[in-house]
Formats: structure tokens, C-alpha cells, sequence
């Protein structure tokens, strides 16, 4: 017999016994659920062994007391004639009470040298116990102390988000109305620089001098502003002259020369302008 088989009728076997009259519930058989169902076979099979040993040591143990609490009753007939079966109800209880007692500390017998042993742990326990409390109770405390800080930090951490995300909102606000604002001047700018280039094509198309272009007047411009920026200091040299004696005819013409050559630019300037606008 193959070792899987071998497996599959012993985990029938065992849900047969686990479910015994009872139908047992369809399953797929496989590797994998066989593999399962043995394992947690073997597992109960464990199980059960441990448990049965238990028992038996219980058993055993129960047995042995029996037979010391027979020998204890026979020993109390024969040396004082004392059974508990003639003891009085308070007598019984007080009886009772002793053992409860031995049973509860754990003690071998009922015999003074044996509860006051078990008496001093049990008190040696009780102030460990005690005193484990208070550390206890310390550590609560200072859990406390710092959950409540956690919680005030929390709250400030949260307000400080809340603005942090108003905050945001706003500069996202901002930023939303400039790239809309930029858009815009980007869409103009295309319009006017398009606008620009159809003119200048009209113009140049009705023969309009090449100089009188956007660029052209653009590029004079900043030659009369250069112009002007070199005749300051022309200007001023031509004051000193006019403070002096010697020959005030020639530098009068000069002084008209540079004036009548100015006028000629901006009049230049002026006409292409004029042009331009029309």
C-alpha cells in the first residue's frame, strides 16, 4: 500500500471516531487537505495521550489520598477511639474548615509547622502584590500625565494642520489665479505678436519701408535714447563754452549745429512713428 493511502485511511479512520454516528462533512480529497487532516490527527492523537496520563496521574493521586486519609482514620480509631463521625456540628465545621485551609495554602498537612510556613509566604506574597500595585499605580499615573500631554499635542498639532491646509488652500487659490493670469497675457501676446506680423506683411505688402517695421522703429528708438544719453554730456561741455569770451560766434554755430541735428533726429523719429500709426 502506497504511503498516500496509507494516510487517507488513517484520517478516515480518525473523523469516523471524532464524528462517530454523525455523517461526516464532505471534503475534497487532495494532498494538500489529507496533509492537513493527519497533521491535526496526530496533533488529537497527542492530545488525548497527554490527557489520558493526566488522568491516570490524577487517578493515582486520588487513590493515594484515599488510602493516607484511611490509614490517618484508622490511626486516630486505634490511638484515641476519634472519628470524625462523632464529632459535633461545630467540631465538623472547624474540621472542615482546617482542611479548606491546608487545601487552599497548599500545605502537606494540617499540622502548625506546616501552615505557619505557608502562612508567612502567603503574607510575603500579599506585600509583594501590594507593593507591585503601587509601582503599578505609579506607572499609571505617569501614563496618564503623559496621554494628557499626548492628547494637548495632538489637538495643537491638529489646529496647526488646519491652518497649515486653510493656508494652502489660499497660496493654491494664488497660484491658480496667476497661471490663469499668464495664460491670458501668453494668449495676448501670441494675438498681438501675430497682429504685429500680419501688419507688418499688409505694409510691407503695400510697400512700406522696411525701416518702419516694429523691430526697425524698436532698434531707432533705442539709438535716439542712446543718442540723448551721449549729447548730456555734450550738453554740459557746451555750457562751459558758453561761459566763455574769447569767441562766442563759433561757438554759437556749433551750439546750432549740434541743435539742428538733434531736431533732425527726433523729427526722423517722430515721421517714421507717424507713419507707423497709420
Amino acid at each position: 500500500m502506497e504511503p498516500q493511502e496509507e494516510t487517507e485511511m488513517q484520517v478516515a479512520a480518525w473523523l469516523k471516531k471524532i464524528f462517530g454516528d454523525h455523517p461526516i462533512p464532505q471534503y475534497e480529497v487532495n494532498p494538500r487537505t489529507t496533509e492537513i487532516l493527519h497533521h491535526l490527527s496526530e496533533r488529537n492523537r497527542v492530545r488525548d495521550r497527554d490527557v489520558y496520563l493526566v488522568i491516570e496521574d490524577l487517578k493515582q493521586k486520588a487513590s493515594e489520598y484515599e488510602s493516607e486519609a484511611k490509614y490517618l482514620q484508622d490511626l486516630l480509631m486505634e490511638s484515641v477511639n476519634f472519628s470524625p463521625a462523632n464529632l459535633s456540628s461545630t467540631g465538623s465545621r472547624y474540621l472542615n474548615a482546617l482542611v479548606d485551609s491546608a487545601v487552599a495554602l497548599e500545605t502537606k498537612d494540617t499540622s502548625l509547622a506546616s501552615f505557619i510556613p505557608a502562612v508567612n509566604d502567603l503574607t510575603s506574597d500579599l506585600f509583594r502584590t501590594k507593593s507591585k500595585s503601587e509601582e503599578i499605580k505609579i506607572e499609571l499615573e505617569k501614563l496618564e500625565k503623559n496621554l494628557t500631554a499626548t492628547l494637548v499635542l495632538e489637538k495643537c498639532l491638529q489646529e496647526d494642520v488646519k491652518k497649515a491646509e486653510l493656508h494652502l488652500s489660499t497660496e493654491r487659490a494664488k497660484v491658480d489665479n496667476r497661471r490663469q493670469n499668464m495664460d491670458f497675457l501668453k494668449a495676448k501676446s501670441e494675438e498681438f505678436r501675430f497682429g504685429i506680423k500680419a501688419a507688418e506683411e499688409q505694409l510691407s505688402a503695400r510697400g512700406m519701408d522696411a525701416s518702419l517695421s516694429h523691430q526697425s522703429l524698436v532698434a531707432l528708438s533705442e539709438k535716439l535714447a542712446r543718442l540723448k544719453q551721449q549729447t548730456i554730456p555734450l550738453k554740459k561741455k557746451l555750457e562751459s563754452y558758453l561761459d566763455l569770451m574769447p569767441n562766442p560766434s563759433l561757438a554759437q554755430v556749433k551750439i546750432e549745429e549740434a541743435k539742428r541735428e538733434l531736431d533732425s533726429i527726433e523729427a526722423e523719429l517722430t515721421r517714421r512713428v507717424d507713419m507707423m500709426e497709420l
